[in-house]
């Protein structure tokens, strides 16, 4: 078979880095429906995958992550430009022997995993169907001993190949298609938002299913999908698209720290935080488009160093050149502190309290905010507020305030028994 894929796909082009380009788009246009109905899903799309990477493609929904990803499988015809695969044009018509050798080396693995599997085939035929189609095994043992092996390494057991997909959950059917790509051995994977439709609990052990896939076999991965935390921890690269365009790749870490196209900008902000005081207070950045003006200076997209290539006329180009060349990353999330935009409440005033004291003053070990202060401040609230002041002196801040708090609820409790006790005194004196 690699004898066969070598004269039929030819070798990997090489970049001026040496680096082996599996998967290359060229100004590759795609484009749905004649005439005046024709509707441009995308637009001069280019690109390169190196072999044995992961290169992310995330753009919001209706961008045109998953018509790329269906064109680079052969669904989705081109209106213009090229894919080459190892060098070979693979768009367009092509040879049957080399289409088949393209459908053998590229798999995919779909977003819902309920929609792509079918319910009416147990999930043995499911994982053997391609081995059947390309007669990938040597007799019946042969294909049965690599379906028990690839159903084991998925995390799934071999008396589930007799089931059907409706059998299983949502995690389970996404490694079960997994399972079907897999088998066939391929060397590019294009994963369309894999774990968008499962449990945030499931999402882990399918994203290092997959990376461990790509450890023992040396895959390629394109992943599509539209969140961002995920993707900037899985991806070697990442292609931002953008209305069928592409308006920023660069690596991952490249990419988050100096993302420079206004809508990675956008992308990057809307990002959530896990602390909800702070999510609160984030100021989310919204790309508009009408801030470019392309009506004279045409734009380009071009590589700016450090292998960052960028989507803008000759003016923005300049722009983002020299915020790179500054070297010093873009803030892309900002927290806002000013109390007219962001109502807080009680509580959550005194988190961030607590937060900032917790980042700017170096808080003693001891200093726990224990109940036994409060306790003691209750019952004696001048000596509370003496040791409170005391605490707050030497930087003590939560055993400052478990004291004043009590302090405070004692002067309250006493001054209610004064004037219950006053009211008393002159009821019997009248």
């Amino acid at each position: 078979m690699a004898k066969d894929k070598k004269n039929l796909l030819g070798e990997c082009h090489k970049d001026e880095n040496g680096r082996e380009i599996l998967l290359s788009l060229k100004n590759v246009d795609i484009t749905f429906g004649k005439g005046d109905n024709a509707v441009r899903a995308v637009t001069d799309a280019s690109f390169d995958i190196y072999k044995g990477e992961t290169f992310s493609l995330v753009g919001e929904s209706g961008s045109g992550k998953t018509t790329i990803g269906r064109a680079v499988i052969r669904v989705n015809p081109l209106a213009g430009g090229e894919i080459r695969y190892r060098d070979t044009v693979i768009s367009g018509k092509i040879p049957h022997a080399v289409d088949r050798e393209v459908i053998r080396n590229i798999q995919m693995v779909f977003q819902d995993p309920a929609a792509s599997l079918n319910e009416r085939a147990t999930v043995d035929y499911i994982i053997s169907e391609g081995l059947y189609n390309f007669h990938l095994y040597e007799n019946e043992a042969d294909r049965v001993h690599k379906v028990e092996t690839m159903i084991e390494e998925v995390g799934l057991l071999p008396e589930h190949l007799t089931r059907y997909p409706h059998e299983f959950s949502g995690g389970q059917r996404q490694r079960i298609g997994i399972a079907r790509a897999m088998v066939m051995e391929p060397e590019l994977v294009v994963a369309d938002e894999p774990i968008s439709a499962l449990d945030v609990s499931i999402r882990a052990q399918v994203l290092n299913l997959m990376k461990k896939f790509q450890r023992e076999k040396d895959l390629t991965y394109l992943f599509i999908a539209h969140d961002l935390s995920v993707v900037r921890f899985i991806s070697d690269r990442i292609g931002v698209i953008y209305k069928g365009r592409i308006v920023e790749v660069a690596s991952a870490e490249e990419l988050f720290n100096f993302p420079l196209h206004p809508y990675t900008h956008s992308l990057i902000s809307a990002i959530p935080i896990p602390d909800p005081i702070l999510e609160k207070n984030k100021v989310l950045y919204t790309y508009d488009p009408s801030i470019h003006d392309y009506s004279v200076d045409k734009p380009e997209f071009v590589n700016i160093g450090h292998d960052h290539w960028v989507y803008g006329n000759k003016a923005e180009i300049e722009k983002y050149k020299a915020l790179r060349e500054k070297g010093e990353p873009v803030k892309a999330i900002t927290i806002t502190h000013d109390p007219e935009k962001v109502k807080l409440s009680v509580k959550e005033k005194e988190a961030v309290e607590d937060a900032a004291e917790a980042q700017f003053l170096n808080a003693p070990v001891h200093d726990t905010g224990s109940k036994f202060y409060a306790i003691l401040s209750f019952f004696l609230p001048i000596l509370g507020l003496i040791a409170g002041f005391i605490f707050r002196h030497f930087n003590y801040i939560r055993n400052y305030k478990s004291c004043k708090k009590g302090a405070i609820i004692g002067f309250i409790v006493i001054g209610v028994i004064l004037v219950i006790f006053l009211l008393l005194l002159l009821l019997s004196v009248i």
